[in-house]
């Protein structure tokens, strides 16, 4: 396997540095995205100064398309690194204005915003009666680039706008970094009136590089192997027993609360780092959560931490019934 020799500033430089110190395993095709990555941080630098000569110039650019670098779509199974390499890239990347999100965060957003925008036409604050392009526009207006985690499409409302939004967002010079489980042509797979997806599919493989981490090896599992299930009684032992954990799964990134968007409301999640999620019991069992809130806790994260666990009597039966 051969490691790269460029000490330019870059994803493959980073990784190579970590697997050298022996902090990862070396993995040839981590490598191998690192290097896409990569080529995007250098059309990115080559961009940065054309970009200052003035800061709306993106507006008014008459070849919006041939300005932005094509982005990136990496696919695969859970556990291979995709997280870590988005990470090391969203760091790095050159441009103030960048989002980072998972992609059902960023929809239940998009939704938002049309929603608002359609209010303003009711109330005649606007004459835009389509809210798409003046939603693509605030959306790039705040973000040059928009990196993503877990792609995905299930809903119909949010396939039914996705090909439309991209369309603009792609048009003023967006640049999309994404990683997913699915391959693009898979997306929305055997959903609701699909035909009226599959131009999106198009559009994105025509503005992204599609290319898949196939490590062979599911990091993720290599740090829950020896890990106890549940820890107990409580008391110190258990909660340094369950910081220890949380440390090994995390790799000792930093973490924060988040929430989860969930119609209209949000699921309140008191520390969280990329796949995986800590919660008290009483955060996730003692408020008014259902099935569907669970679920999508499910989908976001791969790993849950629930500490403080009480002894579940009769007088807890609804506080039980969600902790089953």
């Amino acid at each position: 396997m051969s490691m790269p020799d460029d000490l330019s500033p870059g994803v493959s430089v980073q990784l190579k540095a970590l697997t050298d110190s022996g902090s990862l395993q070396a993995d040839a095709a981590q490598f191998a995205v690192a290097g896409h990555l990569d080529r995007i941080l250098d059309e990115m630098r080559a961009r940065v100064p054309a970009q200052k000569r003035s800061a709306l110039g993106w507006l008014f650019s008459k070849n919006k398309k041939a300005e932005a670098a094509k982005g990136l779509y990496v696919y695969g199974s859970v556990g291979r690194g995709k997280t870590m390499l988005m990470d090391m890239f969203f760091k790095m990347a050159p441009v103030e204005s960048k989002r980072r999100a998972h992609f059902h965060e960023f929809m239940a957003d998009v939704h938002a915003r049309i929603h608002a925008q359609r209010q303003r036409f009711k109330a005649g604050e606007t004459k835009q009666a389509d809210p798409v392009p003046p939603v693509a526009a605030s959306i790039r207006a705040e973000a040059e680039l928009l990196c993503f985690d877990e792609f995905t499409v299930t809903d119909i409302a949010d396939a039914m706008i996705l090909s439309r939004l991209f369309t603009e967002l792609f048009a003023h010079g967006c640049i999309l970094v994404a990683t997913s489980n699915v391959e693009p042509d898979n997306l929305y797979f055997n959903g609701l009136n699909r035909g009226l997806f599959l131009p999106f599919i198009g559009l994105l493989k025509q503005y992204v590089t599609v290319t898949t981490l196939d490590s062979p090896t599911d990091y993720r599992m290599e740090k829950l192997d020896s890990l106890p299930v549940y820890v107990t009684p409580l008391g110190t032992k258990a909660d340094a027993a369950m910081d220890a954990a949380w440390s090994r799964v995390t790799g000792g990134e930093d973490s924060e609360p988040t929430h989860i968007p969930m119609k209209g409301r949000q699921i309140d999640v008191p520390l969280a780092c990329g796949r995986a999620a800590r919660f008290s019991f009483a955060s996730l069992c003692e408020v008014p959560l259902g099935a569907s809130d669970y679920l999508a806790i499910a989908h976001r994260f791969d790993t849950v931490f629930v500490e403080n666990i009480p002894c579940l009597s009769p007088a807890k039966r609804n506080e039980t019934k969600r902790f089953i």
